[in-house]
């Protein structure tokens, strides 16, 4: 909004009105000099109180909208909650609390007309005080014959709303300078120089990896917060083929490992390797086509089922997607819909339930035929039954592929090669699921099987 202000109408109307004074100001200069400075001298005046009047009046505009926001939240809030207001009988509260929220942006209406009112009657005493000194005074220089009666209504004409015009191309200078910031800001963001440039046509571009991963000695911190050291001389290995889980409470880091494998990020120090080589030196968009990622939150988009499968790979035959959904569990409940592969998904995958939008994301994954697969707690919004015909779609496609596991429910991850336990941003167990719990109750992994139990909800 800011830099249309720059490069929209006000940049335009400010470099119009200026250019119309400066004309006007010019032909009464020629045509009757003496009237003319008169007239310009005692516009300042009147351009001081219509730029004070335009300001002072945004000023308590915007002071108005701000105290209406309470008010409009509470009415939001009424109709989106109006099951829950109606269950707890709180009609009458609600009522009182918007009636309350109304105080203040009456208050600062009754202000704003207040001041309007005072700054329009100053703004046409000052106008009106000026168009009669101008035909005061033009009327002395028609009789003393220093300039024509015509000449007279030319210059008053011309000049009469310069004041006007000056003082609104002033107001627009906030705007102007406000979309001059924003507009550098937006270059700040397209001059940065990324290390990650998906673009670049340089670096390793192998016909296929064995899968491979390490990471050696990283530290980490997200850019929005380089005090904050999420990962501290974090080291993990898994060998092609293998299934690691990586367990943890919220906030220990899991999710940042997938983020570095995918190389949405670099590490502050220390490397990640594939295949014994820097994440680095490979292109970046071959990496990331031997990579498959499940998320928590299916992402799909507004379209047919068949567009959202395809996004993993857009040559693909119909042969290969209906493979991909078959080992994603997806192939059964797609042929139940009405349209099949192509049904709309709607936006966001509304038109489906979050166990099928699962499944969807799953084949998109499958059909890249990664030889890497990272699955970020791609269960753990799910229900029951739902997660598990989810879960046995992953336990089949892991099959043969190296695949990092980010649980929340510790008993999806049991079969895993073996378990990491993160914490503090370092893996402080690892082991199978056998080995960790025979720790006993010292292991923290045990304390999170615990944990966890306690938290179950107990049946009725």
């Amino acid at each position: 909004m800011q830099v249309r202000s720059l490069v929209g109408d006000r940049l335009s109307l400010m470099v119009e009105s200026l250019s119309a004074v400066a004309i006007a100001c010019a032909i009464s200069l020629v045509v009757a000099w003496r009237f003319a400075i008169v007239i310009i001298a005692v516009q300042p005046l009147r351009i001081y109180c219509y730029y004070t009047k335009r300001v002072l009046l945004k000023r308590l505009s915007k002071k108005s909208l701000k105290a209406q926001d309470r008010s409009s939240q509470v009415a939001t809030e009424c109709v989106v909650n109006h099951r829950t207001i109606t269950a707890f009988c709180a009609e009458e509260r609600i009522l009182q609390l918007f009636e309350s929220t109304q105080e203040g942006p009456h208050k600062e209406t009754k202000i704003q007309s207040w001041y309007a009112g005072l700054i329009l009657g100053t703004c046409e005493f000052i106008h009106t005080s000026q168009g009669a000194l101008g035909f005061w005074y033009g009327g002395k220089l028609v009789e003393q014959g220093y300039v024509s009666f015509h000449g007279f209504l030319t210059c008053m004409a011309m000049l009469g709303r310069i004041g006007r015009i000056i003082a609104d191309a002033g107001s627009m200078t906030s705007d102007i300078a406000k979309g001059v910031d924003a507009v550098k800001s937006v270059f700040v963001i397209l001059d940065r120089n990324s290390s990650m440039n998906p673009e670049d046509i340089e670096g390793l571009e192998p016909e296929k990896i064995d899968g491979n991963v390490e990471l050696r000695n990283v530290d980490f911190a997200y850019p929005a917060r380089p005090d904050v050291i999420v990962l501290r001389d974090f080291c993990l290995e898994i060998k092609a083929g293998n299934s690691v889980a990586l367990v943890g409470q919220s906030g220990c880091g899991k999710s940042t490992i997938i983020g570095l494998v995918e190389r949405f990020y670099d590490p502050l120090k220390g490397m990640v390797l594939i295949d014994h080589k820097d994440i680095k030196l490979f292109n970046l968009r071959c990496l990331r086509h031997f990579i498959g990622l499940v998320g928590q939150e299916p992402t799909l988009f507004a379209g047919s089922i068949r567009d959202n499968i395809v996004y993993g790979k857009e040559d693909a035959t119909e042969a290969e997607v209906i493979d991909a959904a078959e080992a994603a569990n997806a192939h059964g409940f797609i042929c139940h819909l009405e349209n099949g592969y192509d049904t709309n998904t709607g936006d966001r995958g509304l038109q489906l339930s979050g166990g099928q939008k699962q499944r969807i994301a799953i084949a998109r994954a499958i059909l890249k035929n990664p030889s890497i697969l990272l699955l970020d707690e791609a269960t753990s919004a799910l229900d029951a039954q739902s997660e598990k015909v989810v879960q046995e779609a992953l336990d089949r496609v892991m099959v043969g592929r190296t695949s990092i596991v980010i649980a929340h429910r510790l008993s999806t991850i049991q079969n895993s090669n073996y378990i990491a336990v993160v914490k503090d941003g370092k893996i402080v167990e690892q082991g199978s699921h056998l080995d960790l719990t025979s720790k006993g109750e010292n292991s923290e992994y045990f304390k999170l099987i615990q944990l966890q139990e306690h938290t179950k909800p107990r049946s009725s």
